[in-house]
């Protein structure tokens, strides 16, 4: 690869920084420019929620790399800037204070921001947002030493933060509109169980109850759901989802769907640019459509094979989507992907009662996702296996215990 080049990534998060490791350890010599809008270096999200919020881990373990990685390996940080338009004639981008980079490759690593609620009150000192290390700070600061806590959302970062701030000793609801928690991501069948879990910890879990408003002179007293009813609170914490930063991409004419959209190799329609992470909707070959993953491992892995592709490197990004939560004494890991109605079947194998259990998700009698509960001794590594195989499993020995899953991945 030619010194003279110049790889442009934007985003300075976990995807941008591993591609920019990863060009250097294949080899390119030539120029690397990580461009953040956050001031912090780049750094992983899952603590924010878990060790981090829970006050058990230090600030310095969350960065990817060491502060003087960057100097050493000669990648130029642009941190506190944004990207505000690419021309890819010219094959430029434009940075808020005027700036200008030119490019011969440039990677979308731009992530995902928070939902918002737009509800009387949101504005209101005390709604908590949780989505970088200073957010995770200031509701570590608000939790701290009890206080009412109010979570709306119960998806993973809804119940992460309920169950760290229950550890803090809060009095904690979580309020959700669908019947379940987790609804989207494990179906009605297995979310139940999130809702048992937390309600055995001492959380209020109010289902099917949608928040209409947050109450407060300049802080925030208490939420309003429907049906009228207040309920108090010292603060909020929002976790209603996460939408992918296309704005870039839509502005430079690249196709957005729910995410920027690129093939297996992560390219966009434009041979210059690429799409990592968060952000892009990258075609799976394993489940013959575009998918978008938002979390950790899909930015560790995704970042890259996107660097090895810019590199004219044959790429077939088909890592499985993976992710995990820890929640009080609760360990989980889910890998595999189902669109909503993408399945037949529910199977349980072991005892949820005992939270050590593993859970199949099957279409047409093979497995498309599978999830374990503090079920460490078989994890999640076989249920990839059975994924991958794309064949139909023995129902009956998959929900038996005593069946070892490498035995059904050799059949």
């Amino acid at each position: 690869m030619a010194t003279e080049q110049t790889f442009v990534i934007v985003g300075a998060g976990l995807a941008g920084a591993k591609a920019a490791q990863t060009l250097r350890e294949e080899g390119f010599t030539g120029r690397v420019v990580l461009v953040g809008a956050e001031t912090e270096r780049p750094y992983e999200r899952p603590p924010l929620s878990k060790g981090y919020l829970l006050g058990k881990e230090e600030r310095a373990k969350i960065y990817v790399h060491d502060e003087g990685w960057y100097r050493e390996n000669a990648v130029e940080p642009v941190f506190g800037r944004r990207v505000t338009r690419l021309d890819r004639g010219a094959r430029r981008a434009e940075l808020d204070d005027g700036a200008r980079l030119g490019y011969d490759r440039l990677l979308l690593a731009t992530g995902s921001s928070p939902r918002r609620l737009d509800v009387p009150g949101a504005g209101l000192d005390g709604v908590h947002y949780l989505r970088t290390v200073a957010d995770s700070e200031r509701i570590r600061d608000a939790v701290r030493g009890g206080g009412r806590v109010v979570v709306v959302g119960a998806g993973w970062i809804g119940l992460e933060a309920a169950a760290a701030a229950r550890e803090h000793g809060c009095e904690v609801t979580v309020v959700e509109p669908r019947p379940v928690p987790l609804e989207a991501a494990l179906g009605p069948e297995t979310g139940a169980f999130f809702a048992a879990v937390h309600r055995g910890h001492g959380v209020e879990v109010r289902l099917g109850r949608g928040v209409t408003g947050f109450l407060g002179d300049k802080h925030v007293r208490a939420v309003t759901v429907d049906g009228g009813d207040e309920i108090p609170a010292d603060a909020v914490i929002v976790g209603v989802g996460a939408r992918p930063e296309t704005g870039l991409a839509e502005g430079a004419g690249l196709a957005v769907g729910n995410g920027v959209r690129v093939d297996a190799a992560l390219r966009t329609g434009d041979p210059a640019v690429y799409a990592a992470g968060d952000v892009a909707e990258a075609f799976h070959p394993r489940y013959g459509a575009h998918i978008r993953v938002e979390h950790w491992a899909n930015a560790l892995n995704g970042g890259p094979a996107a660097a090895r592709s810019m590199l004219g490197q044959e790429v077939v990004y088909d890592r499985l989507p993976y992710f995990y939560t820890d929640q009080y004494d609760v360990g989980m890991e889910f890998s595999g992907w189902f669109a909503p109605g993408g399945y037949d079947e529910v199977v349980v194998r072991g005892d949820l009662e005992a939270r050590g259990f593993h859970t199949f998700w099957l279409a047409g009698g093979h497995v498309v996702a599978g999830m374990h509960v503090n079920r460490w001794d078989e994890g999640v590594a076989p249920v990839q296996e059975l994924i991958r195989m794309a064949a139909p499993v023995d129902r009956e020995r998959l929900a038996d215990p005593a069946t070892p899953l490498q035995d059904l991945v050799k059949l």
